[in-house]
């Protein structure tokens, strides 16, 4: 193990680009996912004719596909049907896809767990469902989602590494690129990579501990 030349100015500077692309793909792939997962998880709760159906389907259809042959098919599946999407936005599409398919039953299983008696005074108050909606269910929904949202957007971060099988040049994908040029700094480069991982996740996993603590 050679420490000293993995650790040299040129590779961490690559790597550091290489972890600036993955933070910057994740949080588009978290404020894509959250806005779409909340819209899909809003209609299945208030089953609206027509779309509940064909949106609890296609939410059912993406969780139980893997993540990976999505980012395959986003990257070389949708130029056969004529969109052809460069890696970084393959990859958003991917993520974004199976994300908001994982906080639509988030989004849904929090706004059921509202106590129906909220509903129903707000309802006997004079409020329309939809006002009901969104200033009784949508506000305590909200609330309790906020932690399992957050641990859904640290698997996110730790499924960019993923797209390094469509050479986006994310963390993983660089660290391939140093770890090629000399076999000697396979273990340092790989344990820099998981730190730096580690480190975010962390961050983000304090602060859903946080959120939760809030909820009891």
């Amino acid at each position: 193990m050679d420490f000293t030349s993995a650790y040299s100015r040129d590779n961490l500077s690559f790597l550091l680009e290489g972890f600036g692309l993955t933070l910057w793909l994740a949080l588009l792939a978290i404020i894509f996912s959250f806005v779409l997962g909340c819209v899909l998880g809003i209609i299945r709760y208030a089953k609206v004719p027509v779309l509940s159906p064909i949106v609890g389907l296609f939410v059912e259809l993406v969780r139980n596909l893997p993540l990976l042959l999505l980012i395959f098919f986003a990257r070389f599946g949708l130029p056969e049907l004529g969109v052809s999407l460069p890696p970084f936005w393959a990859a958003i599409t991917a993520l974004t896809l199976f994300e908001a398919a994982m906080i639509a039953e988030i989004v849904r299983s929090g706004l059921n767990s509202v106590d129906k008696g909220w509903v129903e005074a707000a309802r006997s108050s004079g409020l329309s469902y939809g006002q009901t909606l969104q200033q009784i269910i949508l506000p305590i929904g909200l609330r309790r989602m906020v932690p399992p949202i957050v641990s859904q957007f640290i698997s996110l971060l730790k499924d960019t590494s993923l797209t390094v099988v469509i050479t986006l040049g994310e963390m993983m994908h660089h660290a391939n690129i140093v770890m090629g040029q000399n076999s000697r700094i396979v273990f340092p480069i790989l344990l820099l990579v998981a730190f730096m991982y580690f480190i975010v996740n962390y961050v983000l996993s304090l602060f859903a501990r946080r959120l939760e603590a809030r909820q009891t």
